[in-house]
């Protein structure tokens, strides 16, 4: 089985363990918000986005490891700006940037205007 899971860059910059294309992992996986996702990835992407990795206590305590093996890693960019209410920055819907990667250590670098926001993984799982 394979699953698509959303790795926030910010999970993997606190104490994520840098992976790779080919690496076996075992995971915290969470339900997927696909409508927070939506905002940074749009709603295409986030509807695509099986689950979510989680390693800071957003869980339950004794949610299981999910063992896989890493198949694809892309970067994700998104450009920020202050919405129409407030002065607080948003994602800009729509500015999403895919980028396919060999390998993940949180601190992919940002391309311009679009700031570096996490990874989806493909994972495959044994049955």
């Amino acid at each position: 089985m394979e699953l698509l899971v959303w790795v926030a860059d910010w999970q993997m910059q606190c104490c994520g363990t840098p992976f790779r294309v080919g690496s076996r992992i075992s995971w915290t996986l969470g339900p997927a918000d696909r409508a927070g996702l939506a905002e940074l990835l749009g709603q295409d992407t986030a509807a695509a986005v099986d689950r979510v990795e989680d390693h800071h206590g957003g869980l339950p305590e004794h949610t299981p490891a999910t063992e896989a093996t890493v198949t694809r890693i892309t970067a994700v960019h998104c450009r920020y700006a202050p919405s129409a209410e407030s002065r607080v920055l948003h994602p800009v819907r729509g500015s999403a940037a895919f980028s396919p990667v060999d390998h993940a250590d949180g601190w992919t670098p940002n391309r311009g205007e679009l700031e570096f926001v996490g990874y989806l993984v493909r994972l495959a799982t044994s049955p």
